[in-house]
């Protein structure tokens, strides 16, 4: 493991496991994947931003880490879903933990909203996270076990404006995680969700932090500093990990005190 993270948790349970991601090129899920390829995993991760995924997965690979395999897949066209999941679970062999991470947040106004707009936004934000969790269970009900993760976002805490189906969505995961931790909890399949903040990655920097903005996120905050991808990526390793094996229908802010 690199020398940066030498000195964070190590997961024995996680080396060998098999591991999804979704929208795993780039942001947090960049993060995600190269997080779990270091703590041994073998993950497969889906995104249509071909380029950065597989510069991320030669990268992973030539520091010696477990080498990613990544698929593209338009998450929001549900047959390439099923197919490209169908193909990941048979290159790994079975599927131990899925992290449903893959959104998009671009800002709307209320008033501008078109039906299509609405569908269209909640064919990346909420729907893909149902249909890749139902995608998995064959494989988690064989093994009687698994760990999925859906992000959601403090953005429909605080509460955020300016991207109202975006809200409405990350909301949503919410109570899709709580009602599917009592229905697969009891084939050994654990559902919790992580909640960012706002976590500075390269988009959030280059689309929507100004000066002003930053301004205001630190004065929300109880901690008085940026976060980044890798403080999410943290927790979501200790959530799939056998440490957490108790844990279950929960909902953890990564926010630095903001909610």
């Amino acid at each position: 493991m690199p020398e940066s993270t030498s000195h964070y948790a190590r997961y024995p349970s996680l080396a060998g496991r098999a591991v999804l991601v979704t929208g795993g090129a780039t942001g947090i899920g960049e993060s995600l994947v190269e997080h779990f390829a270091r703590q041994g995993a073998r993950v497969a991760f889906f995104d249509v931003q071909d380029e950065p995924a597989q510069t991320l997965a030669a990268r992973l690979a030539a520091e010696g880490s477990q080498e990613p395999l990544y698929f593209h897949c338009d998450l929001a066209d549900l047959a390439a879903l099923k197919a490209s999941f169908e193909r990941a679970i048979a290159a790994l062999g079975t599927v131990d933990v899925l992290v449903n991470n893959a959104a998009n947040d671009q800002r709307h106004a209320t008033e501008e909203v078109t039906p299509e707009q609405w569908e269209n936004l909640m064919a990346i934000n909420l729907r893909p996270q149902f249909f890749a969790i139902q995608a998995v269970l064959p494989a988690m009900k064989a093994a009687g076990r698994g760990s999925i993760v859906n992000m959601s976002s403090i953005s429909w805490m605080i509460p955020t404006t300016g991207l109202p189906v975006y809200i409405a969505a990350k909301a949503a995961i919410v109570g899709l995680t709580r009602t599917l931790a009592h229905e697969l909890g009891p084939i050994g399949i654990r559902v919790n969700a992580v909640l960012p903040g706002a976590i500075a990655t390269e988009r959030q920097k280059r689309l929507w932090y100004t000066p002003e903005g930053v301004e205001h996120i630190l004065k929300n905050q109880a901690l008085k500093r940026q976060l980044g991808p890798e403080e999410v990526a943290r927790l979501v390793l200790f959530l799939a990990a056998d440490d957490s094996s108790a844990i279950t229908n929960q909902s953890y802010a990564v926010d630095a005190g903001w909610v």
